[in-house]
């Protein structure tokens, strides 16, 4: 039977799959739904929305990135 040594083991360990915090946006960005390049980084590569808990935005930011991201997608800027 092996030891427990301690290396890596636990709940921040790689080894269970934990994940790093998002980045959370500046307050005072603002979000413009003709900007795709800086929408890309809230949607997916099969085009859906990432959640709020991996965007690192809050509340207020994460419905406005939802509005902007709609609009683009109406105007053929996002998929």
């Amino acid at each position: 039977m092996r030891e427990f040594e301690g290396e890596g083991r636990g709940f921040g360990s790689s080894e269970r799959g934990a994940r790093r915090r998002a980045k959370s946006l500046p307050a005072d960005q603002y979000i413009d739904y003709k900007d795709a390049e800086f929408l890309k980084k809230f949607v997916t590569e099969q085009g859906r929305m990432l959640p709020q808990r991996l965007t690192g935005a809050t509340a207020m930011q994460q419905r406005e990135i939802k509005r902007a991201v709609r609009r683009a997608r109406v105007l053929g800027l996002l998929p």
